[in-house]
């Protein structure tokens, strides 16, 4: 029995670790980024932030 990974895993790792690199390079620089929230916003919701009139 061969251990074979699928290529759908090894996106979601590759994802995940870029991910996480990117995150170690900002706090390097002395960037800080906000935590992830629970709910990951949805292109729609971006559109209509920006696409609204400022008071």
């Amino acid at each position: 029995m061969s251990k074979t990974v699928s290529l759908e895993r090894k996106q979601a790792y590759t994802r995940q670790t870029r991910t996480a690199n990117y995150v170690a390079s900002l706090k390097l620089e002395g960037i800080t980024t906000p935590k992830s929230s629970s709910k990951p916003t949805s292109r729609e919701e971006i559109i209509a932030k920006y696409t609204a009139p400022q008071p």
